[in-house]
């Protein structure tokens, strides 16, 4: 087996791997090359599709100094700003980790909160000179979540990202993560919220997936608190019902389109809450579907490694489904 190719059946976390066509931002980033990243960036016209894009080159590491000399070089293009800004939110909430708030403090909180202040700086600027700009309002739900600005100004910004941009995704998983108790929000705030983006959504958009994100936060604050009822609250009739009415919405419908990047989440929070809740039959299509591609999000919820936890369920649901 030549020593570049990936065996057809291993996950793939990096969506580099899932998606080469990102493979030019990787590269140009790696080598400083800024014309280079900003002509593969121009190439992705779809703003969902941006979002991860810009992921792709924030993740990158090392990144941060080519990025900061660039913003600095061209201090009103607004993509420079804008890279430079993320890959400043990538490193704070890598220092800030996943945990609980009330379990960060001290030095880690403080050098997390100047990297988002950072950001912020960036993008607000950005969005001054660029209202329209769909990137940098995105990223500033994340800044006011993390700074803990409140919902009120979380809310603001969403509603300037989507003035421009209806029925963002990324903007609305954003949002939905404010009005969750964790950052404190509430269950009903959050699954009022999902149920109306969902009303709203065009038949085969990615946004009913909302509502299976709420049911899995609602999981994971359950594990955390009360063991004994996660259990019982993903195998609810009820909420089994709800699941399903958004599948068929969103990743189940025709329209849907399970080649773009926003379906990696998507098919894979409905594939985990079947699987948690042991309905392999209901799983194994959004397996099938996923193929070998997957996100951290949602399986880091489920374990503390994303590709064991999506490969174990996998196995199951596609030898059981």
């Amino acid at each position: 087996m030549p020593a570049n190719s990936v065996p057809p059946d291993r996950p793939l976390l990096d969506p580099v791997l899932a998606f080469p066509a990102l493979a030019p931002l990787r590269a140009a980033t790696l080598a400083g090359d800024w014309d280079s990243l900003a002509g593969a960036f121009a190439a992705v016209s779809d703003e969902e599709d941006r979002t991860l894009a810009s992921r792709v080159v924030a993740e990158t590491p090392g990144s941060e100094e080519f990025l900061r000399l660039t913003a600095e070089r061209l201090p009103r293009d607004p993509l420079a700003g804008t890279l430079y800004a993320d890959r400043l939110l990538t490193m704070g909430w890598q220092i800030r980790t996943g945990e609980f708030a009330a379990f960060v403090t001290g030095s880690r909180l403080k050098e997390f909160h100047a990297h988002l202040r950072r950001a912020e700086a960036l993008l607000i600027g950005v969005c001054a000179e660029h209202p329209e700009y769909a990137l940098a309002w995105y990223l500033r739900l994340n800044t006011a979540r993390g700074l803990e600005l409140g919902p009120s100004e979380t809310r603001r910004r969403y509603d300037r990202l989507v003035e421009h941009h209806p029925h963002h995704f990324g903007g609305q998983q954003q949002l939905l993560q404010q009005l969750c108790p964790k950052w404190g929000g509430s269950w009903e705030k959050a699954e009022e919220f999902a149920d109306a983006c969902t009303e709203k959504a065009r038949p085969g958009s990615p946004t009913a997936a909302l509502v299976g994100i709420v049911q899995l936060e609602h999981w994971l604050h359950l594990i955390h608190t009360e063991h004994d009822d996660a259990e019982e609250y993903v195998e609810d009739p009820g909420r089994h019902a709800a699941l399903t009415r958004a599948a068929a919405a969103s990743v189940l419908h025709p329209d849907f389109d399970s080649a773009r990047h926003h379906a990696v989440v998507a098919h894979g929070v409905f594939a985990a809450l079947h699987s948690l809740a042991g309905r392999w039959d209901e799983a194994a299509p959004h397996f099938r579907a996923l193929g070998n591609r997957l996100s951290a999000f949602p399986w880091e919820y489920l374990d503390s490694d994303p590709v064991a936890e999506f490969d174990r369920h996998r196995k199951l649901a596609l030898a059981k489904g």
